[in-house]
C-alpha cells in the first residue's frame, strides 16, 4: 500500500516503524493471515490493521473474526479508492464499484493507476480526506474507515 507508506514516510517518527504487507485474498482471510502472522512467527505488534474493500463480499465474518483477535479493520465501501477520492472531493451519494470511483478520482488525477499510486498526489489534502469520511456513515456505501488508521500513523509522529 503505497499510500500508507507514504503517509508513514512524510509524517512518521523514525522511532515508529510501519509494516505492510499486501495479501491480494478476501477480508476474512486477510484477517485470518494476520492473526496467523502474529500467532505462528511470534511477531509483536502495537496494533495490527487490514486494510480491506467491501467489493463483493460480505464482511460480516472478517468484522467478528478481526474483533476477537484484537485485530482493527480499516473497511472502504465499495474500495479503497474511495478514500484517495475523499481527498479531492465529497462523495456522499451510493457508487457503483470500483470503476465508478476511479473514474471520478481520474478527473482530479487523470494517470491515475493504482500501481504507481504517488502519496505526493494526497499529501496535502489528508485533513480534508479525514473530515469528509467522518461525515460518512460506516458501513454504508460509501464509507471508509481508512481514516482511523491515517489518524492513528499521524498521531504517532
Amino acid at each position: 500500500m503505497a499510500y500508507l507508506v507514504g503517509l508513514w514516510r512524510a509524517r512518521g517518527d523514525s522511532s515508529v516503524s510501519l509494516t505492510v504487507k499486501v495479501r491480494a485474498i478476501d477480508p476474512t482471510g486477510l484477517v485470518d493471515y494476520a492473526g496467523r502472522m502474529v500467532r505462528h512467527r511470534g511477531e509483536q505488534f502495537d496494533e495490527i490493521y487490514c486494510v480491506v474493500d467491501v467489493d463483493e463480499f460480505d464482511i460480516a465474518t472478517a468484522v467478528r473474526t478481526a474483533a476477537n483477535r484484537g485485530i482493527e479493520l480499516a473497511v472502504s465501501n465499495p474500495c479503497f479508492e474511495l478514500w484517495l477520492l475523499l481527498h479531492h472531493e465529497d462523495c456522499t451519494a451510493y457508487v457503483d464499484g470500483y470503476a465508478a470511483v476511479v473514474r471520478r478520482l481520474r478527473k482530479h488525477l487523470p494517470a491515475y493507476a493504482k500501481a504507481d499510486l504517488d502519496f505526493a498526489d494526497f499529501a496535502d489534502s489528508v485533513a480534508a480526506a479525514i473530515e469528509r469520511a467522518k461525515a460518512l456513515e460506516a458501513g454504508r456505501n460509501p464509507s471508509t474507515t481508512i481514516w482511523l488508521l491515517v489518524e492513528r500513523i499521524v498521531e504517532r509522529r
